[in-house]
């Protein structure tokens, strides 16, 4: 996700509500002939604002996601129409993350504590987003110490547990009991203490122009769409 971060991205909550209403928006106008119209303007109006890397990041991954549910659509329905919506749903969920993946973490951390949110859900999404590189992290070193070893296929039910999922087990469980001394050791309260924002993010007049095209688009495209 940091690699397809937006060097001027937009108000980090406001991305997560772009994402939501699109996704909304788009599956409700799956059905319609001209969906796909929004869907590409809100691609498009990300594009202009910022966001390429996630735009362009996604297109592969559409493309073949939405080539097999169409194929699969097509082969038991035998409708246009249907493979049409079918195509639209699943780039609705596409386009939807977009304003996702263009947040930084930290941003999105630091908008929430300047706005005061409870430290509870700003340290949970702290540790939630660093848990999965994580997990893929030693899944990995995992599977290469198994080839290593010549422990054989993960298919095989005594490998999978002894070879694999055993170790993983472990692994989590010490990571966690560092995460949570260094997290006491950073000084991180999920009480209500005082604390200070090094960099406070603001509502500014790009956030202002975004939301402005984005809402007259999205309503025009529910009323005349």
């Amino acid at each position: 996700m940091e690699r397809l971060s937006a060097k001027r991205a937009l108000y980090p909550l406001m991305s997560v509500f772009t994402g939501i209403v699109v996704l909304v928006v788009g599956l409700i106008l799956a059905n319609r002939e001209y969906g796909m119209i929004y869907l590409g303007g809100v691609w498009l109006l990300l594009l202009l604002f910022g966001y390429y890397k996630a735009c362009l990041a996604v297109i592969p991954f559409a493309a073949v996601t939405a080539g097999i549910f169409c194929a699969v659509t097509y082969a038991l329905s035998r409708d246009v129409q249907s493979t049409l919506s079918a195509a639209a749903r699943i780039l609705a969920v596409c386009v939807a993350v977009i304003a996702g993946l263009g947040i930084r973490t930290s941003a999105l951390i630091s908008n929430l504590s300047t706005l005061r949110a409870p430290r509870s859900i700003t340290l949970g999404m702290m540790i939630a987003v660093g848990f999965f590189p994580l997990l893929m992290r030693e899944t990995k070193q995992i599977r290469e110490a198994m080839r290593t070893r010549g422990a054989g296929s993960m298919l095989r039910p005594r490998v999978f547990y002894r070879a694999f999922l055993l170790p993983l087990v472990i692994r989590l469980v010490n990571i966690s009991d560092t995460l949570s001394l260094s997290v006491e050791t950073r000084g991180f309260s999920v009480g209500d203490k005082n604390y200070t924002v090094y960099k406070k993010t603001v509502f500014g007049i790009k956030d202002g122009v975004f939301a402005v095209i984005f809402t007259l688009g999205t309503v025009l495209a529910v009323i005349f769409l």
